[in-house]
């Protein structure tokens, strides 16, 4: 089964969160969702509908997970099969909306570049608190990205809706996956996925934070290859 695949990012991230997956899949067709360009999770999957094509397999980690779960409330027939990636089905608490709004006026107010370091312990194991090399693809990810998107990008996921109850009307096969050591979205949150989606797969990652297709591209790659490879 060679679909083409549809990876969405997650928040400041960019084609860069899946370098080694597009590297592994290159023998498909690959689309990398534009997540920079709208304020609503449902103005997200729009576009990604409108530029993808007819029938693909979706990845979406985190924010693209919100994504990839709006998709299959509207165009289920599009998805041939789904992994959604650190990822989780509630909506906001008020909690949650208030530290987004803080990090929302920090980027308003000209301090966007405090805003990786601000991020990136929640993006990692705590093993790679000191990693050079990944804090520089994190920072460089949210560069590219800028303050404009990440106002657009934390405004979607503060608004999102709580996409449990539509869960178990998820007609593709579906692999749910989380870091053992993720601090941002815990995996209790993906266990809590799989569970409401009858069939699906789970797969938690050992030693494994928040961007797990970064922290263990090899491990990751192979539970997304069985899984799109399975007949």
């Amino acid at each position: 089964m060679n679909d083409p695949i549809v990876f969405v990012p997650g928040l400041l991230c960019t084609e860069a969160l899946y370098a080694p997956q597009i590297a592994a899949f290159a023998d498909r067709p690959i689309l990398v969702a534009n997540t920079r360009e709208d304020d609503s999770i449902a103005a997200i999957a729009a576009r990604l509908l409108e530029e993808a094509p007819n029938r693909f397999s979706l990845i979406g980690l985190s924010m693209g997970g919100y994504v990839a779960m709006e998709i299959l409330r509207t165009a289920p027939g599009r998805v041939s099969r789904v992994a959604l990636l650190n990822t989780s089905a509630h909506a906001d608490s008020e909690d949650q909306k208030k530290r987004r709004s803080v990090s929302i006026k920090l980027a308003r107010q000209r301090s966007f570049a405090k805003v990786p370091d601000l991020f990136y312990a929640g993006f990692v194991h705590e093993k790679n608190d000191d990693n050079e090399h990944l804090k520089s693809i994190v920072t460089e990810m949210a560069h590219e990205t800028g303050p404009e998107a990440f106002v657009h990008q934390q405004t979607a996921i503060a608004n999102r809706i709580d996409s449990r109850p539509s869960l178990s009307a998820i007609p593709c096969p579906a692999l749910v996956l989380s870091g053992d050591g993720d601090r941002l979205i815990p995996p209790a949150l993906s266990v809590e996925i799989h569970h409401l989606i009858p069939g699906s797969e789970l797969a938690i990652v050992n030693d494994c934070g928040h961007l797990s297709t970064l922290e263990e591209p090899g491990t990751v790659t192979a539970k997304l290859r069985n899984f799109l490879n399975r007949p």
